[in-house]
């Protein structure tokens, strides 16, 4: 079923990028369709909309079964843990809580202690 989807999907990418270059281009000329003058491939309002419609509809079709790919990927997978249940990897595993008694730590974003007096004699 994987291989089925992938094939349609990728027929559906392949139109989808051709019909985006078949459609007339706003300025630069960059479309296959005819930027310029003259008559070219695909031309008239009817045949603009035809083209924009159509593509809206592959991209629709190539969301769609981009999530179901990722769906079916996810399934497939069978493998639910994450790296945070994997007690192997240090760190992993959640801080220790401190007893009572011991120092709590310095917040990290405490403010620095002011600086030491020098060690060095200072003239006069």
């Amino acid at each position: 079923m994987i291989t089925v989807l992938l094939v349609i999907h990728l027929l559906i990418a392949i139109a989808m990028v051709t019909l985006i270059l078949l459609q007339r281009s706003e300025g630069g000329a960059l479309g296959i369709g005819g930027g310029g003058g003259g008559g070219g491939f695909m031309t008239g309002r009817q045949a603009g909309n035809v083209l924009t419609k159509s593509t809206g509809i592959l991209a629709a079709a190539f969301f769609t079964t981009s999530l179901v790919l990722a769906i079916i990927a996810s399934h497939d997978r069978g493998d639910t843990t994450t790296i945070l249940d994997d007690p192997s990897i240090p760190g992993a595993t959640a801080p220790a809580t401190p007893t009572e008694g011991s120092e709590p730590a310095a917040a990290p974003n405490a403010e620095p202690a002011p600086p030491a007096e020098p060690s060095a004699p200072v003239s006069q």
